[in-house]
């Protein structure tokens, strides 16, 4: 995916994603659970959009710098966090502007899944994460890409394209599948180590007119896989 690409919808997918189910009720707060106590941590947003999630991390007391590939998504951010914000425009596929052992945390949120080697920004991530910090991120859960393309390979490594739609905008976004266990190898060979694996419910106070009618006798559902990795 070209910067161009977000920067087209960059206004309509932040304002799509600000209150709906599976970003502001499910992603979101799971991200948040999975980074713990932040409070005086220094935080590295990788991939952060419009800054929602730096936003809430900020609110608990965290200190939050950030990047995005998309100039436009970093100026929505700029306009929530203010100007004062340490927000970059950045490629996590090149060398990242930060020194390295400069973050307690990294977040990495849907981001990695645009990427198709994860080699290089996983190693990078891990530059500039502290000894014993820790590297949190969400992806697309991979088996549903197997529920959704049945007829293609669960165990190759397959670009991929969905249409969406964002307040009336029409968007195409391309993504990298690839299984769990090539995940799992690209995070052991970058040096983490797996602290957590998690497929969480969606946030407890969700409103229950979000929810679709099938799931509402659940407490979760399955579409997004997260990972809390630490850093020797």
């Amino acid at each position: 995916m070209s910067v161009s690409d977000y920067d087209a919808f960059a206004k309509a997918y932040s304002t799509a994603n600000e209150n709906n189910l599976l970003n502001a009720w499910y992603e979101r707060p799971a991200m948040i659970n999975l980074a713990g106590d932040v409070a005086g941590r220094h935080v590295l947003d990788a991939g952060c959009g419009s800054g929602p999630l730096a936003a809430a991390l900020r609110e608990k007391g965290a200190v939050v710098r950030g990047f995005d590939l998309s100039p436009g998504m970093v100026a929505l951010a700029r306009q929530r966090l203010g100007d004062e914000a340490d927000l970059k425009v950045a490629d996590l596929g090149e060398r990242l502007p930060y020194d390295d052992d400069s973050f307690d945390i990294v977040v990495c949120s849907l981001t990695l899944h645009y990427l198709r080697d994860w080699a290089a920004p996983l190693n990078e991530l891990r530059r500039v994460l502290r000894p014993n910090g820790r590297l949190v991120l969400s992806v697309p859960h991979p088996t549903v890409y197997m529920f959704n393309y049945q007829d293609r390979d669960y165990f190759a490594l397959t670009q991929y394209s969905e249409e969406f739609e964002f307040e009336g905008q029409n968007a195409v976004l391309t993504y990298w599948h690839r299984p769990l266990h090539a995940m799992t190898d690209a995070f052991t060979d970058a040096g983490f180590r797996i602290a957590a694996v998690s497929e969480p419910p969606w946030a407890p106070d969700t409103p229950t007119d979000l929810l679709p009618a099938k799931a509402r006798e659940r407490a979760a559902f399955m579409c997004f896989l997260f990972f809390a990795l630490e850093a020797p």
